[in-house]
């Protein structure tokens, strides 16, 4: 099912699994604005302007959009700014994370706060910004990024995968009180690890063997296949990406 017509609102999506997921929309008919606080290039490669301009340059529509997800009035502004220049929206993907993978009792404070404010509190902010626009549409999906660490409890425990949970039980509730409105609700994650340059960054040297290791389009086919929903089809799913269960 195309596209065509529908505003998506990327969130973290100068690099990885976002601008991934931004082209992959765009080459199916939406409008992207290309939405994380990266505007010039860093130590971490990715920018909101590359990744929209490489959208454009495909002919697709894209909207680069400066949006830090722990500031209630930077994400306000940066929803208010794609829904004046595509009029509205109907599709949200939640992608902007922070990774951090050590043990508990040597996580400083400031890591712990950082993983819940981008992951956890930086999605309840992008959603409840876009809800109202998604309702006026008539129905819409929206999709969060987590992880399979969710489930991983035999690892261990660590502020990136308990800020990702919180999420899904977030999410879970949110498609109870949305399925009225006709917006899908649904979380999704990569079935196993998407080597993104993030995850190069903050991934704490871990190796991961070749067999574990995911492309970054499997996510991209996973979320244009969700972004397709409505509360009519699947929604209140947690989905892995390369095992979808519709």
């Amino acid at each position: 099912m195309s596209l065509s017509g529908k505003v998506a609102f990327v969130a973290g999506a100068s690099r990885g699994i976002g601008a991934t997921v931004a082209a992959a929309l765009a080459r199916e008919g939406a409008a992207v604005a290309v939405a994380a606080r990266t505007e010039r290039e860093g130590k971490v490669p990715g920018t909101i302007h590359r990744v929209a301009d490489g959208i454009t340059a495909a002919g697709g529509r894209a909207l680069p959009v400066t949006c830090d997800v722990t500031s209630e009035e930077s994400v306000e502004s940066a929803v208010a700014a794609t829904v004046s220049e595509f009029g509205g929206i109907d599709i949200l993907v939640a992608n902007a994370g922070v990774l951090w993978l050590g043990p508990i009792e040597s996580t400083p404070l400031k890591r712990w706060q950082l993983c819940l404010d981008v992951n956890t509190t930086g999605v309840f902010l992008v959603t409840k910004a876009v809800i109202p626009h998604v309702r006026a549409r008539g129905g819409g999906s929206l999709i969060a990024i987590t992880t399979t660490g969710v489930e991983m409890i035999d690892h261990g425990a660590n502020a990136y995968w308990v800020s990702k949970a919180a999420v899904e039980r977030m999410y879970l509730g949110l498609a109870a009180d949305l399925r009225g409105d006709n917006i899908a609700v649904n979380c999704l994650s990569p079935s196993r690890v998407v080597l993104t340059e993030g995850w190069q960054a903050g991934g704490a040297g871990m190796q991961v063997p070749p067999e574990m290791v995911e492309p970054p389009e499997a996510m991209a086919v996973a979320a244009v296949r969700l972004a397709q929903q409505t509360a009519a089809g699947v929604t209140g799913t947690i989905q892995r990406s390369e095992s979808l269960t519709f």
